[in-house]
């Protein structure tokens, strides 16, 4: 070895080299990255495949009127009564005819909290009903890291109900924010629906019209 460290040129660097790296492996060294960890959604939760569907609650009354909810009641909370009519005709997305745009929800959740109101909950509970399932509403507008660590550990797909101004929130929180074409912002439109498809760890987006009711776009 100190024979061929005595020459010039190029064989002495390739030799130096070699010698390097034989001793950087011998204790224990790499100059490679070591391997990572799988990655982690929000929670902890596992980076299984996901398909989670987002909707804005139905239509709200203009600013100074009231809503109604099902048994006459008045709020500005409530629902108008083109958004109860979008709410009840919701379970339409999701029969068999359609089944290839949007299967049906296995879990569905919606805004919650005392301080909420109500269009949400008033919006999926059709729904719901049609499904013979619960709406679950234990997450308020605000707490939407929360919400999406509890959607993705849901069983899929899921359907979540929210109000606009939290969307942009909820998908950073899952991690589908950078997906191209995702708005910054939900639009001043209540007959869409936004389709978030996780496979092999790597989010998708589309966006799809509701086309419920007469004039939707």
């Amino acid at each position: 070895m100190r024979e061929a460290l005595r020459g010039s040129g190029p064989r002495r660097r390739t030799v130096l080299a070699a010698t390097l790296t034989a001793l950087a492996t011998a204790a224990g060294c790499s100059t490679e990255e070591p391997a990572r960890p799988p990655a982690q959604g929000p929670e902890g939760a596992a980076d299984k495949d996901a398909l989670v569907m987002v909707i804005r609650h139905g239509e709200k009354p203009y600013a100074g009127d009231t809503g109604e909810d099902g048994d006459g009641k008045q709020s500005p909370g409530f629902l108008a009564g083109r958004g109860r009519r979008r709410a009840q005709a919701l379970p339409r997305l999701f029969t068999p005819t359609r089944s290839a745009l949007l299967p049906r929800p296995a879990a569905v959740f919606a805004a919650g909290g005392a301080a909420a109101p109500a269009r949400c909950r008033q919006t999926v509970a059709p729904l719901a009903a049609a499904l013979h399932t619960r709406v679950r509403a234990e997450f308020a507008v605000g707490a939407e890291a929360a919400l999406a660590g509890a959607v993705l550990a849901a069983p899929m797909p899921v359907l979540v109900c929210w109000e606009h101004q939290g969307v942009p929130r909820l998908i950073r929180s899952l991690g589908a924010h950078r997906v191209l074409g995702v708005p910054a912002v939900w639009p001043d439109r209540y007959d869409l629906v936004w389709l978030f498809t996780r496979s092999r760890g790597r989010w998708s987006f589309r966006e799809l019209p509701q086309h419920l009711l007469a004039g939707d776009a």
